[in-house]
Protein backbone atom coordinates (compact mmCIF):
# COMPACT_ATOMS: atom_id res chain seq x y z
CA UNK A 1 0.00 0.00 0.00
CA UNK A 2 1.53 3.28 -1.13
CA UNK A 3 0.52 6.38 0.88
CA UNK A 4 1.71 9.95 0.51
CA UNK A 5 0.67 13.56 0.86
CA UNK A 6 0.66 15.39 -2.46
CA UNK A 7 0.66 19.05 -3.48
CA UNK A 8 -1.02 19.62 -6.83
CA UNK A 9 -0.48 22.84 -8.81
CA UNK A 10 -3.75 24.18 -10.24
CA UNK A 11 -3.26 27.40 -12.17
CA UNK A 12 -1.64 29.91 -9.81
CA UNK A 13 -2.72 27.97 -6.72
CA UNK A 14 -1.70 24.74 -5.01
CA UNK A 15 -4.06 22.27 -3.38
CA UNK A 16 -3.28 19.39 -1.02
CA UNK A 17 -4.30 15.75 -1.13
CA UNK A 18 -3.77 12.31 0.39
CA UNK A 19 -2.92 9.63 -2.17
CA UNK A 20 -3.28 5.91 -1.41
CA UNK A 21 -2.56 3.19 -3.97
CA UNK A 22 -3.00 -0.48 -3.03
CA UNK A 23 -0.62 -2.96 -4.64
CA UNK A 24 -2.00 -4.14 -7.97
CA UNK A 25 -4.63 -1.39 -8.27
CA UNK A 26 -6.16 -0.86 -11.72
CA UNK A 27 -8.17 2.24 -10.84
CA UNK A 28 -8.19 5.31 -8.63
CA UNK A 29 -11.06 7.35 -7.21
CA UNK A 30 -10.73 11.10 -6.84
CA UNK A 31 -12.90 12.49 -4.04
CA UNK A 32 -14.78 15.75 -4.61
CA UNK A 33 -15.91 16.88 -1.18
CA UNK A 34 -18.98 18.92 -0.42
CA UNK A 35 -19.01 22.33 1.20
CA UNK A 36 -17.59 22.36 4.71
CA UNK A 37 -15.86 19.01 4.22
CA UNK A 38 -12.42 17.90 3.10
CA UNK A 39 -9.77 15.22 2.99
CA UNK A 40 -9.74 14.84 6.77
CA UNK A 41 -13.46 14.13 6.97
CA UNK A 42 -13.96 10.87 8.88
CA UNK A 43 -16.82 9.91 6.53
CA UNK A 44 -14.72 10.36 3.40
CA UNK A 45 -11.75 8.60 4.98
CA UNK A 46 -13.95 5.65 5.90
CA UNK A 47 -15.26 5.29 2.33
CA UNK A 48 -11.69 5.60 1.03
CA UNK A 49 -10.51 2.78 3.32
CA UNK A 50 -13.26 0.50 2.05
CA UNK A 51 -12.25 1.27 -1.54
CA UNK A 52 -8.59 0.62 -0.69
CA UNK A 53 -9.53 -2.74 0.84
CA UNK A 54 -11.25 -3.54 -2.48
CA UNK A 55 -7.96 -2.86 -4.29
CA UNK A 56 -8.92 0.61 -5.55
CA UNK A 57 -6.66 3.64 -5.21
CA UNK A 58 -7.97 6.86 -3.68
CA UNK A 59 -7.02 10.52 -3.81
CA UNK A 60 -8.67 12.67 -1.17
CA UNK A 61 -7.94 16.24 -2.21
CA UNK A 62 -9.05 19.63 -0.88
CA UNK A 63 -10.27 21.49 -3.95
CA UNK A 64 -9.90 24.82 -2.16
CA UNK A 65 -6.64 26.28 -0.86
CA UNK A 66 -6.27 26.90 2.88
CA UNK A 67 -6.85 30.60 2.32
CA UNK A 68 -9.99 29.94 0.28
CA UNK A 69 -11.30 27.53 2.91
CA UNK A 70 -10.78 30.13 5.65
CA UNK A 71 -12.58 32.77 3.59
CA UNK A 72 -15.38 30.34 2.75
CA UNK A 73 -15.96 29.56 6.42
CA UNK A 74 -16.80 33.22 6.98
CA UNK A 75 -18.46 34.19 3.70
CA UNK A 76 -19.54 30.97 1.94
CA UNK A 77 -18.23 32.52 -1.28
CA UNK A 78 -16.51 29.39 -2.63
CA UNK A 79 -18.69 26.44 -1.65
CA UNK A 80 -21.22 27.05 -4.42
CA UNK A 81 -18.66 28.12 -7.00
CA UNK A 82 -19.20 24.87 -8.88
CA UNK A 83 -17.23 25.94 -11.95
CA UNK A 84 -14.15 26.64 -9.82
CA UNK A 85 -14.48 23.26 -8.09
CA UNK A 86 -14.92 21.53 -11.47
CA UNK A 87 -11.84 23.31 -12.85
CA UNK A 88 -9.77 22.17 -9.87
CA UNK A 89 -11.09 18.62 -10.19
CA UNK A 90 -10.27 18.50 -13.90
CA UNK A 91 -6.78 19.90 -13.26
CA UNK A 92 -6.19 17.27 -10.57
CA UNK A 93 -7.36 14.55 -12.95
CA UNK A 94 -4.90 15.75 -15.57
CA UNK A 95 -2.17 15.67 -12.93
CA UNK A 96 -3.08 12.05 -12.12
CA UNK A 97 -2.83 11.11 -15.79
CA UNK A 98 0.69 12.57 -15.98
CA UNK A 99 2.02 11.36 -12.62
CA UNK A 100 4.17 8.22 -13.13
CA UNK A 101 2.56 6.41 -10.17
CA UNK A 102 -1.01 6.96 -11.36
CA UNK A 103 -0.99 7.61 -15.10
CA UNK A 104 -2.00 4.04 -16.00
CA UNK A 105 -4.89 3.90 -13.52
CA UNK A 106 -8.50 4.31 -14.64
CA UNK A 107 -10.02 7.38 -12.95
CA UNK A 108 -13.38 7.61 -11.21
CA UNK A 109 -15.00 10.37 -9.13
CA UNK A 110 -16.72 10.12 -5.76
CA UNK A 111 -18.67 13.36 -5.29
CA UNK A 112 -20.55 14.44 -2.16
CA UNK A 113 -23.12 17.26 -1.98
CA UNK A 114 -21.84 20.17 -4.10
CA UNK A 115 -18.78 18.10 -4.99
CA UNK A 116 -21.03 15.78 -7.00
CA UNK A 117 -22.02 18.67 -9.26
CA UNK A 118 -18.35 19.52 -9.78
CA UNK A 119 -17.64 15.86 -10.59
CA UNK A 120 -20.39 15.72 -13.21
CA UNK A 121 -19.14 18.89 -14.90
CA UNK A 122 -15.49 17.82 -14.80
CA UNK A 123 -16.43 14.48 -16.38
CA UNK A 124 -17.97 16.29 -19.36
CA UNK A 125 -14.68 18.14 -19.87
CA UNK A 126 -12.52 15.00 -19.70
CA UNK A 127 -14.66 12.29 -21.29
CA UNK A 128 -11.65 10.16 -22.23
CA UNK A 129 -10.06 10.28 -18.78
CA UNK A 130 -13.01 9.82 -16.42
CA UNK A 131 -14.57 6.36 -16.43
CA UNK A 132 -17.37 6.61 -13.85
CA UNK A 133 -18.94 8.66 -11.04
CA UNK A 134 -20.56 7.92 -7.69
CA UNK A 135 -22.67 10.73 -6.22
CA UNK A 136 -23.34 10.51 -2.47
CA UNK A 137 -26.12 12.80 -1.30
CA UNK A 138 -25.18 14.90 -4.30
CA UNK A 139 -26.55 18.13 -5.72
CA UNK A 140 -26.56 17.26 -9.44
CA UNK A 141 -29.11 20.04 -9.99
CA UNK A 142 -26.21 22.49 -9.60
CA UNK A 143 -24.78 21.02 -12.81
CA UNK A 144 -28.12 21.16 -14.63
CA UNK A 145 -26.82 22.85 -17.79
CA UNK A 146 -24.19 20.12 -18.30
CA UNK A 147 -26.15 16.99 -17.38
CA UNK A 148 -27.07 16.19 -20.99
CA UNK A 149 -23.33 15.91 -21.72
CA UNK A 150 -22.62 13.29 -19.03
CA UNK A 151 -21.66 10.09 -20.85
CA UNK A 152 -19.97 8.10 -18.07
CA UNK A 153 -21.80 5.52 -15.92
CA UNK A 154 -23.10 7.26 -12.80
CA UNK A 155 -24.42 5.88 -9.51
CA UNK A 156 -26.62 8.22 -7.45
CA UNK A 157 -26.87 7.32 -3.74
CA UNK A 158 -29.41 9.22 -1.64
CA UNK A 159 -30.94 8.68 1.80
CA UNK A 160 -34.69 8.05 1.90
CA UNK A 161 -35.11 10.75 4.57
CA UNK A 162 -33.18 13.30 2.50
CA UNK A 163 -36.41 14.01 0.66
CA UNK A 164 -35.60 17.30 -1.09
CA UNK A 165 -32.24 16.07 -2.38
CA UNK A 166 -33.85 12.79 -3.43
CA UNK A 167 -36.30 14.64 -5.67
CA UNK A 168 -33.49 16.79 -7.09
CA UNK A 169 -31.56 13.62 -7.93
CA UNK A 170 -34.53 12.02 -9.66
CA UNK A 171 -35.06 15.13 -11.79
CA UNK A 172 -31.36 15.40 -12.64
CA UNK A 173 -31.05 11.72 -13.55
CA UNK A 174 -33.70 12.12 -16.19
CA UNK A 175 -31.34 14.49 -18.03
CA UNK A 176 -28.30 12.18 -17.94
CA UNK A 177 -28.00 10.07 -21.12
CA UNK A 178 -25.36 7.71 -19.71
CA UNK A 179 -25.80 4.43 -17.85
CA UNK A 180 -27.17 5.40 -14.43
CA UNK A 181 -28.64 3.95 -11.28
CA UNK A 182 -30.35 5.39 -8.22
CA UNK A 183 -29.79 3.67 -4.88
CA UNK A 184 -32.01 4.88 -2.05
CA UNK A 185 -30.70 3.98 1.40
CA UNK A 186 -33.69 3.43 3.66
CA UNK A 187 -33.69 5.47 6.86
CA UNK A 188 -30.69 7.62 5.95
CA UNK A 189 -30.56 11.41 6.10
CA UNK A 190 -28.25 13.69 4.11
CA UNK A 191 -24.98 12.82 5.84
CA UNK A 192 -25.74 9.10 6.31
CA UNK A 193 -24.95 9.45 10.02
CA UNK A 194 -27.40 6.75 11.12
CA UNK A 195 -25.87 3.42 12.24
CA UNK A 196 -24.81 1.26 9.32
CA UNK A 197 -25.83 3.70 6.60
CA UNK A 198 -22.37 4.96 5.65
CA UNK A 199 -21.27 1.31 5.51
CA UNK A 200 -23.98 0.75 2.89
CA UNK A 201 -22.72 3.74 0.90
CA UNK A 202 -19.15 2.44 1.00
CA UNK A 203 -20.14 -1.10 0.02
CA UNK A 204 -22.27 0.08 -2.92
CA UNK A 205 -19.51 2.40 -4.06
CA UNK A 206 -16.83 -0.27 -3.92
CA UNK A 207 -18.95 -2.65 -6.00
CA UNK A 208 -19.72 0.07 -8.55
CA UNK A 209 -16.13 1.21 -8.93
CA UNK A 210 -14.84 -2.38 -9.10
CA UNK A 211 -17.20 -3.01 -12.01
CA UNK A 212 -16.59 0.24 -13.90
CA UNK A 213 -12.93 1.15 -13.37
CA UNK A 214 -11.47 -1.02 -16.10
Amino acid sequence: MRKEEISVPVGKSTIEGNLTIPSGADGIVLFAHGSGSGRFSTRNQYVARVLNEAGIGTFLVDLLTKEEEEADTETGEFRFNINLLAERLAATTEWLKKNPATKTLAVGYFGSSTGAAAALIAATRLPKDVKTIVSRGGRPDLASQQLHKVHVPTLFIVGSRDTEVLELNKEAMAQVPAEKRLEIIHGATHLFEEPGKLEEVASMSAKWFSAHLR
